[in-house]
């Protein structure tokens, strides 16, 4: 069933128009959301190290590692309630991106921030920004206009922050993902099968992925959205399925999905940091702060699921966005900490009306 759009308000101008494309970004829209919000009320739990540790990444072909000419520009598409939680990771990621789009490495195009409240909010005049009704529970609405020129989208998330130029990381029709040592394919089977049938290949040929920080082609999200969005209803719908997937649900139907079309993705470590685990910057492209970061003032431990003499998350900052000018993490907190800590400063301190 096709539902209609009842009200958009697009801040873009001279951008041409494709429902199809935005159907599938908001279609995206409605999950990052989801995601977003469930965030808020996740609270960070002890990791066993032999999980972070496990590498599930595929070695790239050699012939992928060859420069590509001419650029191949990505817009990036970032979803968003609302709140003010929501919000103040909008503008600093916003910020970021801003700042890095123009460096000569970076292939970033344009920028779309998808708000599902039904109405604009006090940052339609800061951000690129579509409006769009709350989705219901079809997850399926036809838009009118497309906002999307470049070929390739990135899918992102308000609480990704950009530490390097980005580069169109995809490839001649591969695309480029992020490896979650939490989604584990193998391991569910049992689920997964019901999904993706025999026939269909070995469970093997279902990416340890999610659906963000994902960059594809328009070309490939046009096959593969679809499938997604029906995987998805399919996946909620089954209470085995609900209950042994939970928040990540979205992000295995995706990787299904990819997979019942012949899609596979080369899996960048290096596409993603996510402190504390990862201590070191290095040569990463996106800083996620989704965890907790916790330490003792005294040795700069960490305190792994317990509530630190310092600490940054952004679960501290549900009703209010942090202030300007956040202490620094006490010494021996590792670089990745506060390399995060010092880039919300920044960010903070040149946003206009910061907290207003």
């Amino acid at each position: 069933m096709i539902l209609r759009e009842r009200k958009t308000v697009t801040v873009a101008a001279g951008r041409s128009s494709s429902s199809l494309v935005m159907l599938i970004i908001v279609f995206l829209g409605f999950f990052f959301a989801t995601y977003n919000i469930v965030s808020t009320v996740m609270r960070h739990r002890t990791h066993d190290q032999s999980l972070i540790d496990h590498d599930p990444v595929v070695k790239m072909p050699q012939d992928m590692w060859k420069p590509k000419h001419p650029k191949a520009p990505f817009h990036v598409a970032m979803t968003a309630t609302d709140s003010i939680y929501n919000q103040w990771q909008c503008r600093i990621m916003y910020y970021w991106y801003k700042r890095i789009k123009d460096h000569p490495i970076s292939e970033m195009g344009g920028f779309t921030r998808i708000l599902h409240s039904g109405k604009p909010d006090s940052l339609m005049d800061e951000i690129p920004t579509i409006v769009v009704d709350p989705l219901p529970p079809g997850m399926d609405q036809w838009l009118e206009k497309e906002v999307i020129e470049e070929d390739y989208i990135l899918m992102a998330e308000p609480d990704h922050i950009f530490v390097s130029p980005l580069p169109n990381l995809s490839n001649e029709g591969v695309l480029a993902a992020f490896p979650f040592f939490y989604i584990k394919p193998l391991e569910n089977a049992d689920i997964v099968r019901k999904y993706f049938r025999e026939e269909m290949g070995p469970i093997s040929n279902v990416d340890p992925i999610g659906n963000s920080p994902v960059i594809i082609s328009k070309d490939l999200l046009q096959k593969i959205a679809p499938t997604w969005m029906n995987v998805s209803i399919r996946m909620k719908s089954d209470p085995d399925t609900d209950r042994a997937f939970g928040w990540v649900l979205e992000m295995y139907a995706y990787a299904i999905a990819s997979a019942l079309h012949g899609v596979q993705h080369i899996l960048r470590k290096d596409f993603m940091l996510q402190p504390p685990f990862d201590r070191e910057i290095g040569k990463k492209f996106i800083l996620h702060f989704t965890y907790g970061c916790d330490y003792t003032f005294k040795q700069g431990e960490l305190t792994y699921g317990k509530i630190g003499e310092w600490r940054f998350d952004k679960r501290s900052y549900v009703r209010e966005a942090p202030p300007r000018n956040l202490p620094l993490p006490p010494k021996g907190v590792p670089e990745s900490v506060v390399t995060l800590v010092k880039m919300v400063n920044e960010a903070t301190e040149n946003i206009p009306n910061w907290g207003a």
